[in-house]
């Protein structure tokens, strides 16, 4: 089993990936993925690696055409009782992204929040982006949201720990393989309690991840150092690439 399979994992460090703060950035994130990627209203959205549904739950709310695809169970169950509190047409599919594969039938496709480099050889993951490129329509869009190789390196500590939502939180983290990957351990503390865990996962550089989606047969793409547009230089928040199909 590869470390993402456990879902453990995915419902202990819950709490602190998806905390008030992240939900609460979800309208705008929505706002700035429409206008990056030109998608027009009522569009057919995938969102691939949805996970607790975030972003398949606004661009629903707005009336677009929603598929939201994860291996993680509770986040899927998750999401679709959220959506059914609201009423939102929504299509969940409890899969692995690796093989979803759904020919022409997207104008949009998403990969948001450092979802990206887990599988743990690199062919998995052109395979990956060749498939989204497949489930595009002609024209369609690609937009993958990552932690840049440049920003960890610009930002990178040795460890951090912090308190949130009343866990003590501490993350240790070790550059590997020549600069290709990081390795994470995650320690989560409550109520006497610890929870542990260790990964590592494979990180691109901007020309590298542009790369990439090239030879997943994307005709071209932008590199955006945040959701705002901004240029991916040295005060860059985020990697941002947005690929066309």
């Amino acid at each position: 089993m590869e470390w993402f399979e456990d879902d453990q994992f995915w419902i202990r460090f819950a709490p602190i990936m998806f905390d008030a703060d992240r939900w609460a950035d979800t309208p705008y994130e929505v706002d700035a993925l429409r206008h990056l990627s030109g998608i027009a209203p009522g569009g057919r959205v995938l969102d691939s690696c949805s996970g607790v549904g975030r972003h398949a739950l606004e661009f629903a709310r707005r009336g677009f055409q929603v598929t939201a695809v994860d291996r993680t169970r509770a986040y899927m169950e998750a999401a679709e009782d959220s959506a059914a509190a609201e009423n939102l047409a929504i299509e969940f599919l409890l899969k692995d992204v690796r093989t979803f594969l759904r020919s022409d039938s997207f104008e949009l496709a998403l990969n948001l929040f450092t979802s990206f480099g887990f599988f743990a050889h690199e062919e998995e993951e052109l395979q990956y982006i060749s498939n989204i490129h497949t489930s595009l329509v002609p024209g369609g869009v690609f937009i993958i949201d990552v932690n840049g190789k440049e920003l960890i390196a610009r930002d990178f500590v040795e460890s951090e720990e912090y308190t949130q939502d009343g866990y003590l939180v501490r993350a240790e983290y070790q550059i590997e393989k020549s600069f290709s990957q990081l390795f994470n351990r995650w320690c989560l503390t409550r109520d006497g309690e610890t929870y542990q865990a260790e990964f590592s996962h494979r990180i691109y550089s901007g020309e590298e991840l542009r790369n990439l989606l090239r030879q997943g047969g994307f005709s071209a793409v932008k590199l955006y150092g945040g959701f705002d547009g901004r240029a991916y230089d040295y005060q860059a928040q985020r990697l941002i690439a947005v690929a066309y199909k």
